[in-house]
């Protein structure tokens, strides 16, 4: 099974533009999955089987912004109530449905090379991850049940757990060995394992920026992410709570 992956290798090329009225090239939409289906959240990519190579890529918006050193950067004005939704797998086999080796079928962990930069959302523990010096480390953190948050009313909502995150409709699809994107200049030849992998070392994603995206991102999807424009601050989601990271 394969992550998100911030990775980057080489220099530049021409840019690739999806907006609403762009017609992508053949085999290539928008999903961040292990598997061919899933909940239609945002504006997502769904890999099957061709291998896209791209340089730059902009989503919702014509174009990257000018002059800057982006891989991949999305609609970004200021009624912005999107994020993106991290490939949902799991680092445990058999969790949360047995894997069958005839079918494809289920979960088997995550076997092989997993390069550190991958970013996931953990069926296992509901939790979102990046890979991390060879270790997972938990974007998620650890809360002490029972938990106390406030909803979008400001209202207190008290958790005995995390919520059940429905996978259904991926439990049952076959995973796509080889399906991948690779953008940046070198991504036809880049051998990087994952399901998106940012190739160019001198490029970066530039996440969806959202204001207060715990309270403008209406029903957030599990494995969500997206900067806070308001806190300055990494935002992810497990299905249950918003975790904020800064530097």
């Amino acid at each position: 099974m394969s992550g998100l992956i911030l990775i980057t290798n080489d220099k530049r090329g021409e840019d690739f533009k999806i907006d609403k009225k762009t017609k992508l090239p053949n085999h290539l939409f928008i999903f961040f999955t292990k598997k061919r289906t899933m909940k239609k959240f945002i504006i997502t990519l769904s890999l099957f089987y061709a291998t896209a190579a791209l340089s730059q890529v902009a989503i919702g918006k014509s174009s990257i912004t000018p002059g800057s050193a982006i891989s991949l950067e999305f609609y970004d004005l200021a009624d912005n109530a999107k994020g993106i939704v991290v490939p949902w797998v799991s680092t445990v086999a058999n969790n949360p449905v047995a894997y069958n080796s005839t079918t494809g079928t289920g979960y088997r962990g995550m076997p092989g090379i997993i390069v550190d930069g991958t970013i996931i959302f953990d069926l296992s523990d509901k939790k979102m991850k990046y890979r991390k010096a060879g270790a997972w480390f938990n974007l998620t953190g650890n809360p002490t049940f029972p938990l106390v948050v406030k909803n979008t009313s400001n209202n207190d909502v008290t958790f005995t757990q995390f919520n059940n995150v429905d996978s259904s409709l991926q439990d049952s699809k076959a995973e796509v060995n080889g399906a991948r994107v690779a953008i940046g200049n070198n991504g036809a030849t880049d051998t990087t394992i994952g399901i998106l992998v940012l190739t160019d070392t001198n490029k970066a994603m530039v996440l969806p920026k959202v204001a207060s995206p715990h309270i403008n991102i209406i029903n957030p999807a599990p494995g969500m992410m997206a900067y806070d424009t308001v806190k300055k601050q990494l935002a992810v989601f497990n299905g249950t709570v918003w975790s904020f990271w800064k530097p």
